[in-house]
């Protein structure tokens, strides 16, 4: 159980790579609080937990929003009665180049991506400080590591939460605070259907095939494989790991 003792924040945890992280977390030991912005998809996921005998809280809360994610943070917290681990999971997509990208969409892919990562880690620090340290988690993406035709915002945001993930390690060292970003490549959850149906020309299995073809694997990730880079690096056994960007990307990078 190498999450034993420990308690955890999970952003975006109602859906995909969140819901994956959140049941992982609870399984290796911790106690899990459940934050996303839709209720009921937070509670669906705490069901998952509990049923299988591991204990989590179900908050709502828009990560973009200070007035919201602070008070969840701090209850998050209080209900689990400490805070050693948190995942920046929440975000969002956003479609176009700097010729045609939307600038409201733009504007909503930074507030909830970049925004959303640095107010959550703001509201976490001082009860991770407080219970003597602990790991901080960003979700990046191979997006911000290489180019990729008409994903401008979410490229720019995401390769902003690799700079700031950098900068963080460095400011909270001191503090026993670790931080680490994971550059997943594609992985199919529900916020990815919408593009995989656009890429293949209304197919979602046409867009999916298309999408295989970039990575050397010969398919797309999964949920739970980029929910297993997490643990490692929420646990214990990555003690000496803070300010790296972790890749899971099938490979895709290394091309």
């Amino acid at each position: 159980m190498k999450l034993e003792g420990k308690a955890a924040l999970v952003t975006g945890a109602g859906s995909g790579i969140g819901q994956a992280a959140a049941e992982l977390f609870a399984s290796a030991g911790a106690s899990v609080a459940v934050v996303d912005l839709n209720l009921a998809a937070a509670s669906a996921t705490v069901d998952k937990i509990t049923e299988t005998g591991g204990q989590a809280v179900a908050i709502a809360a828009d990560v973009s929003s200070a007035d919201q994610i602070s008070p969840a943070v701090d209850q998050a917290a209080r209900r689990l009665g400490r805070l050693d681990i948190l995942y920046n999971n929440a975000g969002v997509p956003a479609a176009g180049s700097v010729l045609d990208a939307d600038e409201d969409d733009w504007e909503h892919c930074f507030d909830v991506n970049v925004k959303g990562t640095f107010l959550t880690s703001k509201a976490a620090i001082p009860h991770l400080q407080k219970d003597g340290g602990g790991s901080i988690i960003n979700q990046a993406s191979v997006s911000a590591l290489v180019g990729v035709r008409g994903l401008a915002a979410y490229s720019a945001a995401k390769g902003a939460v690799v700079s700031l993930t950098r900068t963080m390690a460095l400011d909270l060292a001191p503090m026993g605070i670790r931080v680490n970003a994971l550059c997943p490549g594609t992985v199919f959850t529900p916020l990815m259907e919408p593009l995989m149906r656009e890429r293949g020309g209304g197919s979602i299995e046409k867009g999916l095939e298309i999408t295989a073809e970039k990575y050397p694997i010969g398919r797309i990730g999964r949920p739970h494989e980029i929910a297993s880079a997490a643990l490692f690096l929420a646990s214990d056994e990555a003690s000496f790991v803070t300010g790296s960007i972790f890749t899971v990307d099938g490979g895709m990078t290394a091309q």
